[in-house]
């Protein structure tokens, strides 16, 4: 059955590639709203799950309890920081070579991973050093 168009779910994906901070629905809502204002943030999460099982867009959970998302949906890797939830994109080659050594061991077929890079952002990193007499040492 073909998916009927939805003048909403076209305004949250466009959204969605006008960004790179993976925002979360809330974010969506807030931002489409502006230009939308008879949307509810009801239809907002209905879209996003769609999009997001459709394989249109990505949803990403990084430990923080709220779903954060993502129109790139190529293959790439995301770094989050532990002071503000900021998510990123990190530039890097992807490490297909993971899926073939977790195989290694493994009576089954892996198809694919999903890894997250945890750390401090920059902003964050230089705001402690700003505002720490010993240089900004994390402990």
């Amino acid at each position: 059955m073909a998916l009927k168009h939805s003048r909403q779910r076209e305004m949250i994906k466009e959204f969605l590639m006008t960004r790179t901070d993976h925002p979360t629905a809330d974010i969506v809502y807030m931002n489409v709203r502006k230009q939308h204002p008879n949307i509810s943030l009801g239809t907002v999460y209905r879209n996003l799950t769609l999009l997001a099982d459709l394989g249109e867009i990505k949803r990403i959970r990084v430990g923080d309890g709220v779903d954060h998302f993502d129109a790139d949906t190529s293959p790439h890797y995301h770094f989050v920081c532990t002071e503000c939830g900021h998510v990123t994109d990190l530039q890097m080659k992807n490490l297909d070579e993971l899926v073939t050594l977790a195989g290694a061991n493994f009576d089954g077929q892996i198809a694919g991973h999903v890894t997250y890079f945890y750390g401090i952002c920059g902003d964050c990193g230089k705001a402690g050093r700003d505002a720490s007499p010993a240089g900004g040492a994390y402990h």
